[in-house]
C-alpha cells in the first residue's frame, strides 16, 4: 500500500475512533441523573480502579498531568465522596488513593449502559460488519499498546 494510502486510512482510522467515543458519550450523557464528571476525573477515578492504592505522584505521572493538577482533581473527588485518600504507612506525607463504594456505583452503571449501546448498535449491524469489528479487536488492543508504550517511552 502506498505511504499516502496508508496516511489517508490512518487519519480515517483515527478520526472514526474519537468519533465513536464522542458520540457514545453524548448519547450517554443525555441520560444521566446527577452532576457530570468532568474527563480528567473520570479518567482518574478509571485509574485509581484499575490499581487502588494507587499515590498521586504516580497518578500523575501516569495520567502525563502535573501533581498539583491531580491533587485538585482528587480533592474534588473526595469532597464529592468518590475517592477516599489514606495516608501511606510507609509514608506519612503520601497519600493512596482508593474509589468508594458511590464511584464503583456509578462508574458500574456508566460501563454497562456504554456496553449495552455498543451491543445494541453492534447487534444491527449486518453479520459481515459484525465478524469484522470482531477480529479488528486483537489489532485495536496492539494499536493501544503501542501507543501506551510510546507514551511512556518504552
Amino acid at each position: 500500500m502506498a505511504e499516502r494510502d496508508q496516511a489517508k486510512e490512518a487519519n480515517e482510522l483515527a478520526e472514526l475512533l474519537v468519533g465513536v467515543q464522542r458520540l457514545m458519550r453524548r448519547r450517554l450523557r443525555q441520560d444521566l441523573t446527577g452532576a457530570r464528571l468532568p474527563g480528567a476525573q473520570v479518567e482518574l477515578l478509571r485509574l485509581v480502579r484499575g490499581r487502588p492504592g494507587i499515590g498521586v505522584a504516580a497518578a500523575a505521572r501516569e495520567l502525563h498531568l502535573a501533581g498539583n493538577s491531580v491533587s485538585t482533581l482528587v480533592n474534588q473527588l473526595v469532597a464529592a465522596g468518590y475517592l477516599e485518600r489514606e495516608a501511606d504507612p510507609r509514608d506519612r506525607r503520601a497519600a493512596r488513593l482508593t474509589v468508594t463504594e458511590a464511584a464503583q456505583q456509578r462508574m458500574g452503571e456508566w460501563d454497562a449502559r456504554r456496553s449495552e449501546l455498543v451491543r445494541r448498535h453492534v447487534a444491527g449491524l449486518p453479520e459481515e460488519d459484525r465478524d469484522a469489528l470482531a477480529a479488528a479487536l486483537p489489532a485495536l488492543r496492539r494499536l493501544t499498546e503501542g501507543l501506551h508504550n510510546e507514551l511512556e517511552g518504552t
